[in-house]
């Protein structure tokens, strides 16, 4: 939403008022009030017939400032309202003082200071021992907006025919790059984009997203989180090239600052104020194959894929039921296709009992299809959204008369958890829950009566999540919960996992998928997955191949497609040669498990920090590198893990390593960063390096399945390792284990007295024996 048309003249229709100076302060409670008139009071007079902006600087937290610019304050504060401070809100108290250089709110690390000069608007951010300045609200950067532009103050007693706006525009610094602000698959620097808030089902080549996110990370060390579930428009660089510009229809917009300095302790502090991801269980790691979305599949077919799977070495740990689990026109009324499905209670439990997969999962939508068993009950009893006149709210996009499950209305949300409960009964442990972006907002009256429509829209993601989350806790466990979904907002990450939707079987595609993850990653998801292989069309091989190197170093790990399965002899008429797709997929496979004692204990840790455990941007772990900031075509994983696809079939690749020593996981090499280097890869590697001062543990090799004893039989790894390195280990049922720790000799290992069986210690590396990676790997 631009405003203006140019530095000099505003957008054709617009009636632009900007804050002109601060005329007020006064101290509240919680923080500062600034009354800010459209125009400057150099007289009695010109307190009149003029606008006024107030301005609420608060500090709830520790390195926190809230700004909330208000025009009209009697305007109605309608849910939903973001879920703030979900563990507790904190008892904190803010500074405030005066001086010759303005009045100051001081929130622990962070300060914000008002201009104190006359007839002056400025309010700058900085740190609090005065070391560094964050950003600034400058002369004219908070503002109201109507269009159309009102020819007459009159006019504005009737605002049925206007459109009311705030904004803020927060200075951007010389070199400051911008990030995060949901799962977004454009250029992963946001300085120079348009942006709207606003959850759409786009897939992953377009400037919409499934997961609008209303938080973003500057490189200067400080983050903005906006409060508010309701459509927000961005300008960051694009309107005012030195200048973020935030705007909202409405009038009142508030936003958080977070200061640091560090990324992490940026997003450390955001988790507080808007809720920590919940841990998830150590199967969720293992591979997930599903049945693909259109193909035609029944008992006969699964068990053939999950058969085929272990005949050529690769463990399944969850195999997921795509939407024709239903019978088509019936989605979703939670009852499987009898023709296919005659009885899938027992199916479930002999797929268990046969030791092909250890979990199994369903697909659902909160859409409810009129052919379907569960529609009459639900439209009967007041469970469906409806439209202003009493009728239930219908379309014919996606399923025919389908209608919306009302969230708000605590019976359908007790119902729906019923239907869900079927499931559970049938040994369903784990659900995808689809879709959850079209939410209607016109002409639609939802069972709370308080709800804004427009905000219900973003919004309601966070309610179908947390409905499904919460019926899997009460079943299995408050940590054993898993979800595959792919409507989001902020505050959703509370309830793991997601996934990257639907992107095309291309390496562009692929990139797409990367740039996502790391943009939402940044927005405190720290589990994510995409569609191994890609979800629309036919992957030819070595796509398949590149994507599956990928796809088994993200957190989560799934093989799924639209209407062409992904079992990978499908692929390439099973070429059983070490470069096919089955012996590509089975080393990786095998490769994540054994990492999975790395793997589950950085998940734990990356729950605790609210960060991604992976994909993690590099800017999270080397801020002080520039070089970090750009890179969209790599990702750590966890703390000490950097690992990059590979997007040509030929296997030629370009990274980048931060200073420090880097040792290539695959044939013990090092090189020393900072620097970008080249090399070629066959489809068994990617570039993988072991950060310097690392111990790394690993699980026992040819071990199958996400989930065993991660203390068992383990090797440990010494990369460049300084004495008093250290690692934690979880065990597979998520509970500490122990510390490891380097002795003062920088070889010796302490703590490890919980190891068990044959364990070994290796100080340069781990051990190679039998590998020929040092052949099909070439350094350029």
């Amino acid at each position: 939403m631009k405003f203006r048309d140019g530095m000099w003249m505003v957008a054709e229709g617009m009636r632009v008022e900007y804050a002109e100076e601060v005329y007020d302060i006064t101290e509240t409670e919680k923080g500062l009030s600034l009354l800010c008139p459209s125009k400057k009071i150099r007289t009695r007079g010109d307190t009149l017939n003029t606008s006024t902006l107030t301005i609420d600087l608060e500090a709830p937290h520790d390195g926190i400032i809230s700004i909330e610019t208000t025009h009209w304050a009697g305007a109605a504060r309608k849910d939903p309202h973001f879920d703030l401070f979900p563990e507790g809100g904190p008892k904190f108290d803010p500074k405030i003082a005066r001086s010759d250089k303005g009045t100051t709110l001081t929130s622990g690390s962070l300060s914000a200071t008002v201009n104190p000069d006359k007839h002056t608007f400025g309010i700058q951010f900085h740190s609090s021992d005065g070391s560094k300045v964050l950003t600034s609200l400058a002369s004219r950067s908070v503002g109201l907006a109507y269009n159309p532009a009102p020819s007459n103050p009159l006019q504005t007693g009737d605002m049925r025919d206007f459109k009311h706006y705030i904004f803020t525009q927060t200075n951007l610094g010389v070199g400051e790059t911008v990030h995060g602000l949901g799962e977004r698959f454009g250029a992963f620097n946001k300085v120079g984009q348009s942006i709207s808030l606003w959850n759409a089902d786009g897939g992953t080549s377009s400037d919409q997203a499934y997961k609008n996110v209303s938080f973003w990370l500057s490189s200067r060390g400080y983050g903005i989180f906006i409060d508010t579930p309701g459509r927000v428009e961005l300008e960051i660089g694009s309107e005012r090239c030195c200048r973020a510009q935030t705007s909202i229809e409405g009038q009142r917009l508030k936003w958080y600052i977070i200061y640091g300095p560090t990324p992490k302790e940026v997003l450390y502090r955001y988790s507080i104020l808007i809720g920590r991801p919940n841990k998830v269980p150590s199967w969720s790691y293992g591979l997930w194959l599903t049945t693909s979305f259109t193909t035609n599949y029944d008992e006969a077919t699964v068990n053939s894929f999950l058969e085929g799977m272990k005949e050529r070495d690769t463990r399944v740990d969850v195999f997921h039921y795509d939407c024709f689990w239903m019978k088509g026109f019936k989605w979703t009324d939670f009852v499987f296709d009898s023709e296919k499905f005659p009885d899938p209670k027992a199916q479930i439990t002999r797929l268990k009992s046969s030791g092909l997969v250890n979990k199994v999962c369903v697909w659902i939508n909160p859409y409810i299809a009129q052919h379907g068993a569960a529609f009459k009950e639900a439209a009967e009893k007041g469970y469906l959204l409806k439209r202003k006149n009493g009728d239930i709210w219908q379309w014919d996009l996606w399923q025919a008369g389908m209608g919306l499950v009302d969230f708000t209305n605590p019976e359908a949300v007790k119902w729906y958890t019923e239907c869900l409960n079927g499931l559970f009964d049938k040994g369903v442990d784990c659900i995808k829950t689809d879709f959850g972006e079209r939410i209607p907002t016109l002409d639609v009256e939802w069972f709370d009566k308080t709800v804004d429509t427009h905000k219900m829209h973003n919004y309601y993601a966070f309610l179908y999540n947390r409905v499904v989350y919460e019926a899997l806790q009460r079943r299995y466990g408050s940590e054993e919960a898993v979800l595959f979904a792919r409507s989001a907002c902020a505050g959703t990450q509370r309830f793991p996992l997601v996934w990257g939707g639907d992107c095309e079987s291309t390496p562009e595609a692929m990139a797409e998928s990367v740039r996502g993850g790391l943009g939402l990653g940044i927005c405190g998801y720290a589990f994510w997955s995409n569609d191994i292989g890609g979800f629309e069309g036919y992957p030819a091989p070595w796509i398949y191949k590149r994507w599956v190197a990928f796809g088994l170093l993200c957190s989560h790990s799934r093989l799924h497609g639209s209407s062409s399965y992904r079992v990978p002899w499908t692929i390439d008429n099973d070429d059983r040669s070490e470069e096919g797709c089955s012996r590509t997929l089975a080393k990786w496979t095998a490769l994540k498990t054994r990492l999975m004692p790395y793997l589950f204990a950085q998940g734990s840790k990356a729950v605790q920090q609210g960060i991604p455990m992976s994909l993690r941007a590099m800017c999270l772990e080397f801020p002080e590198d520039p070089t970090s900031w750009y890179l969209d075509r790599q990702f750590m994983v966890g703390d000490s893990l950097l690992a990059v696809p590979i997007f040509e079939e030929s296997g030629d690749v370009e990274f980048y390593l931060p200073k420090g020593t880097w040792t290539c996981f695959f044939t013990n090499r090092t090189r020393e960063g900072p620097g970008w280097f080249r090399e070629k890869h066959g489809f068994g590697s990617l570039p993988l390096y072991v950060r310097e001062n690392t111990l790394l543990v690993l699980g026992k090799p040819g071990i199958r399945g996400a989930v065993y004893d991660y203390a068992e039989d383990v090797e440990v790894c010494l990369y460049q390792a300084k004495e008093g390195v250290s690692t934690d280990l979880v065990g597979s049922d998520g509970k500490a284990l122990g510390t490891l720790r380097v002795g003062a000799d920088g070889k010796s290992l302490e703590g490890a007295g919980f190891l068990k069986g044959k364990w070994t210690t290796n100080n340069e590396g781990r051990k190679l024996e039998g590998e020929s990676y040092s052949q099909s790997i070439q350094w350029l």
